[in-house]
């Protein structure tokens, strides 16, 4: 009998020293990011060929399990943040790409418990990161153009009951370019989706204000056939119909 399971292309040691939680490529695919239980992250550059990755960055910083890693958009530069159980999120830059020097450009505190998830927004949003934790909030940061540490910081308590277990963009809704890096595009909706451990998934609308509100259409339709566990991720199918022309 021919098996059709899928086959792994290449394997490689992150050499990592404990359980490995997430792994991300960047906007190119040319290179991976790693996190681990071990506290840090290990950057690697990805070459064209089968078994060529060379270990290029170990980034520390953290002070307990890291539980996911995010690539920013490259219009950005080579911007990467991850969220850890010592309840931090970390937003790194490579300072001389790509020779992988990195320095921690912000750093937030905000919440009370592990910081489980993390999302990048759509590039039209500007630098905009979603994070979910353990003490039921949801924190939006937004880096307002000035220095590396300007941030605006908005939470969303009690977004769920228990915990927040995942948090994912949607992709832009409208096709439209920001006039600058940190700015929003003009006419470009976004949402949110998160999930979590009361089993609920919610669907969240940023206002212009920059706050979070709940979309209580898709609320009220979930509500009549929830899940009965845990909500451990959450992800928006990508949209129908021809891709919006570019420039």
């Amino acid at each position: 009998m021919v098996s059709h399971r899928p086959q792994a292309s290449s394997a490689f040691d992150t050499q990592h020293e404990d359980m490995i939680h997430d792994l991300q490529l960047d906007y190119y695919g040319k290179r991976l990011a790693t996190c681990s239980s071990d506290a840090t992250i290990k950057v690697f550059e990805v070459g064209p060929e089968n078994g060529n990755q060379t270990l290029s960055a170990s980034i520390q910083g953290h002070e307990g399990p890291i539980w996911q890693v995010a690539w920013a958009h490259p219009k950005f530069g080579a911007i990467l943040a991850s969220c850890s159980y010592d309840r931090r999120v970390c937003v790194w830059k490579d300072v001389s790409a790509p020779s992988g020097q990195w320095t921690k450009m912000y750093e937030y505190m905000g919440h009370q418990s592990s910081v489980n998830a993390i999302s990048f927004a759509p590039h039209e949003l500007g630098l905009k990161i979603a994070c979910a934790s353990n003490d039921c909030c949801i924190s939006i940061l937004t880096w307002r153009g000035g220095g590396d540490n300007d941030w605006d910081e908005r939470t969303v308590p009690n977004a769920h009951q228990i915990g927040c277990n995942a948090v994912c963009w949607a992709p832009a809704a409208a096709a439209a370019a920001a006039t600058s890096q940190a700015q929003a595009a003009p006419g470009v909706q976004a949402r949110l989706v998160s999930g979590g451990s009361d089993g609920a998934v919610k669907v969240w609308k940023l206002e212009e204000s920059g706050d979070l509100e709940l979309d209580a259409e898709f609320d009220a339709t979930y509500r009549s056939s929830p899940h009965s566990g845990w909500v451990r991720d959450v992800a928006w199918g990508p949209p129908l119909g021809a891709p919006p022309p570019t420039n």
